[in-house]
């Protein structure tokens, strides 16, 4: 195995920040319960109010419209639910709307039964149906409830970037309610819940360089909530029970300050992504990047070797030193056709995802294209030889 190794796999999990790690370790000093109220307690409570603070201010939110979660699965599984309250009042929803090429977390429909969930289809670039989409509004029967939208801000895999705008439109046009996955667009494009286009927001802290298990709601108000689906001590305004992860929140928040600043980064991130793919196109000239004709994610990058395996790829990267994902890494390690290209119309494909962060550098990406070249060149000749 590679003695240098590459990390660029950025959007299964991106490397823990130092400063995350820091807030995460003074926390970690401070032996108190956040909801209690002598003066230990007190100072807990300031960690996980200054950190609901910076991850309120990552989408221009209110901190006080901020529920911490274990992480972005526990998010979706909270909002997608029929079950909602406006104020005291018992609200219902009464179908839920996803994309096909939606998050596993988000796609399983959380606690909608299934044959309450509509999946809309997205087009070969991977861009949601908005025709599809608003003719299945327009068809929701409002006797059963009001329509819940969920969709993913930018795709996992490819990258995309949906049309938030337009979707937005066509949602409250229909009277219904969007609930953005946001977890990948979060630190890599600008977000603003108080610009209207969602009603709420789902954020993961591991996603921006925080640490694993922890996540968050932000809502665009708070006088509709969807009723809690972990219930306790009423920590979290009510809408999330349970003693708060006091060091991973904090990490959280430290990233989520990292995050909002790193957004000047932008361009220099997607440059590298450029010179990726065109090390990618270069020695593998009839490879295919999916997604390329629609705005994507700066850091992120989706191609196929033609005729190889994504696993086999895969392991020939890792014995390289190179990490990467074939497809997204939250099924438990399996390697499979990726839902995402098949919802795009590639049936049986696979691809290799690799994806970056503002750290990632000139001797990552040379230690990619000399293993890149390994690879193409061993399945080239394999090819002549068969």
């Amino acid at each position: 195995m590679a003695a240098r190794r590459a990390y660029l796999d950025y959007n299964a999990s991106a490397p823990l920040l130092p400063a995350a790690r820091e807030a995460m370790l003074a926390a970690l000093d401070i032996a108190a319960n956040a909801s209690s109220v002598h003066a230990e307690g007190r100072a807990a409570r300031r960690i996980v109010e200054v950190a609901r603070r910076a991850v309120a201010a990552l989408v221009n939110g209110a901190p006080e419209h901020v529920v911490f979660t274990s992480g972005a699965t526990e998010a979706a599984t909270t909002l997608l639910t029929p079950d909602w309250q406006m104020g005291r009042a018992p609200l219902r929803m009464g179908r839920l709307y996803v994309c096909e090429a939606d998050h596993p977390c988000v796609l399983g429909g959380g606690r909608f039964p299934a044959e309450k969930v509509t999946r809309i289809g997205v087009d070969a670039d991977g861009v949601v149906r908005l025709k599809a989409l608003a003719a299945a509004l327009a068809g929701h029967d409002k006797a059963e409830g009001l329509p819940l939208v969920a969709i993913h801000a930018a795709n996992n895999e490819t990258g995309v970037i949906q049309p938030l705008e337009k979707i937005a439109r066509i949602v409250k046009d229909a009277g219904g309610v969007l609930v953005l996955d946001a977890v990948q667009a979060a630190g890599r494009i600008s977000l603003d819940i108080a610009a209207g286009y969602a009603d709420y927001l789902i954020l993961s802290s591991h996603k921006i360089g925080g640490p694993q298990g922890a996540g968050a709601i932000v809502a665009a108000a708070d006088l509709m909530m969807p009723k809690p689906l972990v219930r306790g001590g009423g920590q979290e305004k009510g809408h999330r029970g349970g003693t708060e992860n006091l060091a991973a929140i904090a990490g959280f928040g430290a990233a989520a300050k990292a995050a909002a600043a790193g957004l000047a980064d932008i361009a220099a991130v997607r440059a590298r992504r450029d010179e990726i793919e065109a090390t990618v196109l270069a020695l593998v000239p009839d490879a295919e990047i999916f997604g390329k004709r629609a705005e994507r994610l700066a850091n992120t990058t989706f191609f196929a070797i033609p005729a190889m395996k994504a696993e086999t790829a895969q392991i020939a990267f890792d014995l390289a030193g190179i990490a990467l994902s074939a497809g997204s890494a939250c099924s438990s390690g399996r390697v499979g056709p990726s839902h995402v290209l098949e919802a795009m119309g590639h049936e049986n494909a696979g691809a290799l995802r690799v994806s970056i962060g503002a750290a990632t550098g000139a001797e990552d990406l040379e230690l990619f294209r000399q293993a890149l070249a390994r690879i193409a060149a061993h399945h080239a000749g394999r090819d002549k030889a068969a």
